[in-house]
């Protein structure tokens, strides 16, 4: 996770820098006439909103460069979580979007589902539950089932990704 937030955060860098160039620029065009000594006229200034727009605009591309991975960076600060309760896996049901084939979820002893996540594939899921001591985070899905990977984290993600902390919570 941290790669992926550090490789949008090098792509960045090219919309600050450019931001910086345009923000250095409008500044100079405001402070020309005065520092100039009449050298440049004050008339200049009538170009200052363009150069400003293109840093209001710099800035808003490399906000929108870093917001997903800023969202998804700050998801794996979240605990993870332990439920020794149940799996289900049923089909996909109304309100399911396009694509999606089933829905995974983790229940809890009482049989009270702890979260559940959309299922892409073509094949529909079929309606099965069975007992499981599943290891999950609401952003990242289910990372293991009885001790096993499910495949959604790599594993030499850990020292790196989600669970770095070592916050592990017990549902209960």
């Amino acid at each position: 996770m941290l790669t992926g937030f550090f490789g949008r955060l090098s792509i960045a860098v090219e919309p600050v820098l450019c931001g910086a160039v345009f923000a250095a620029i409008t500044l100079g065009v405001f402070w020309a006439p005065r520092l100039s000594h009449g050298k440049v006229l004050p008339d200049i200034i009538v170009i200052a909103p363009i150069f400003g727009l293109c840093f209001i605009a710099c800035v808003v591309w490399a906000l929108g460069v870093m917001l997903a991975p800023a969202r998804a960076l700050a998801h794996t600060l979240r605990p993870v979580y332990i439920v020794d309760g149940y799996i289900r896996y049923r089909g996909r049901d109304a309100r399911s979007a396009d694509g999606c084939n089933g829905y995974v979820s983790v229940l809890t002893d009482d049989r009270v589902i702890a979260c559940e996540w959309p299922t892409l594939g073509e094949i529909e899921l079929p309606n099965v539950m069975h007992p499981a001591l599943c290891e999950f985070t609401e952003y990242g899905g289910v990372h293991n089932v009885d001790g096993r990977s499910t495949g959604v984290l790599p594993s030499r993600i850990r020292p790196l990704g989600v669970g770095m902390h070592g916050r592990k919570e017990k549902i209960v």
